[in-house]
């Protein structure tokens, strides 16, 4: 695989330190839309300037989390070091790579900054210079410390994300202090990438609305306010008439003095249907239902079907238990990042690939009801009117995973 064209700013991604400008800089910023091209051009500039500065050094590569960053930076980049002349052994087991070009030799380990116990994985390490790819998503803690690791001379810091709130710390410290950190700072559009066609681009105008669309077409840090699913239209999502499924899912979000909410969702020709739903609120019905009660109304929601899993609420731990002691059904526990899944359901409703039976009144009634928090800083809803809401993001999330909520636009030509 080999690349064909790199738009002018991506050009400068990779070769900004031979810029005699620019080369003073200690480090450099991308941010702004998705599927613009930074990450890739980020990520080949970084290798090619690690390797052109130094031999034998130790480099990092950082995401959310290790699988994370193999699947949207390490994989795609090796094919594209190996095409221009670069032997990158890759060691899985150990979550490094060795690149070797023109007689040098540089060692690039992975890091994940899920949370800021991420911070002790990189303490103690001495790196010639630090990648942190989605950045926003990575704890200050972890961020702060990969920073610190930088301690050899010539050493340089590479930082790529989307946008996030305008009150998170990196925006804060970093994109908006850029030239006082010595800093140069690229902001990226979907026109920055060359290969992405106006098609794609209309694509994905169409998959966000609302904070989100302000942050991954526009590239702008934005609050989220108002209504969570704005997309969502009873005309457009409320069907009537139950049609032929050939498969069948559950998922639950599991309370005792808050509602229990559970779905049926049946399959059929490419969009999942909200059959029906089992919605109890123990406040309003005046009684607490036990596990056992709770267990009898979901195989009576399953109503015979063969269901291939129950998706819980991953606290729900006693009704778990309770659902795996009948041996009926298999359980899966679920995704709970609410704001990733948030931005998951917001895609696939726009897509009309979610619909909801008329006879589902808690799921339609909750979303009027559900807004963002207006709290400052804050970037989750408000919790309350919220149980359909979480049992369909936590079936969103793990029906809708393996599509990918990033991926590489980067003009290519594949060599056989």
């Amino acid at each position: 695989m080999t690349i064909k064209r790199l738009s002018d700013k991506q050009r400068l991604t990779v070769n900004w330190w031979l810029n005699p400008k620019l080369s003073r800089y200690d480090a450099i910023i991308c941010d702004g839309a998705v599927r613009s091209g930074k990450t890739m051009s980020m990520s080949l500039g970084f290798v090619i300037w690690a390797v052109s500065s130094f031999n034998g050094g130790a480099f990092a590569i950082c995401g959310k989390t290790v699988n994370s960053l193999r699947r949207n930076v390490i994989t795609p980049i090796i094919p594209v070091l190996r095409d221009i002349g670069m032997l990158c052994e890759e060691k899985i087991s150990r979550s490094f790579m060795d690149v070797t070009y023109c007689g040098r030799k540089n060692r690039f380990y992975f890091f994940g900054g899920r949370d800021e116990s991420s911070a002790a994985l990189i303490q103690g390490v001495t790196l010639s210079g630090v990648f942190l790819d989605e950045t926003a998503l990575m704890p200050r803690s972890f961020v702060e410390q990969a920073l610190a690791r930088c301690s050899v001379n010539g050493s340089k810091m590479w930082f790529n994300c989307n946008p996030d709130t305008p009150s998170h710390w990196f925006y804060n410290e970093w994109i908006r202090k850029a030239e006082s950190k010595n800093a140069l700072y690229l902001h990226f559009t979907m026109d920055d990438n060359p290969s992405l066609s106006e098609e794609l681009k209309n694509r994905y105008k169409r998959l966000y609305s609302g904070a989100f669309y302000d942050r991954f077409v526009l590239g702008k840090w934005t609050a989220s306010k108002g209504i969570v699913y704005p997309m969502f239209d009873p005309e457009k999502h409320v069907f009537d008439h139950e049609p032929f499924c050939e498969r069948y899912i559950i998922s639950c979000d599991y309370g005792t003095v808050n509602p229990t909410s559970m779905g049926l969702w049946g399959y059929s020709d490419g969009i999942w249907y909200r059959l029906r739903e089992y919605y109890y609120a123990s406040k309003k019905e005046g009684v607490c239902r036990t596990d056992e009660e709770h267990y009898a109304a979901l195989e009576e929601l399953a109503g015979g079907k063969k269901i291939e899993k129950i998706i819980i609420d991953p606290s729900a731990a006693s009704f778990i238990e309770c659902v795996k002691r009948h041996g009926k059904f298999r359980t899966v526990k679920a995704d709970n990042d609410v704001v990733t899944g948030i931005r998951r359901v917001g895609s696939v409703l726009k897509e009309g690939r979610l619909m909801f039976h008329r006879s589902c009144s808690g799921i339609i009634t909750e979303f009027s009801l559900y807004r963002w928090s207006d709290k400052t800083g804050s970037d989750a809803p408000i919790k309350d009117n919220d149980h359909a809401m979480d049992d369909m993001r936590y079936f969103v999330s793990e029906v809708f995973k393996s599509g990918g909520d990033s991926f590489f636009a980067l003009s290519v030509e594949r060599k056989i």
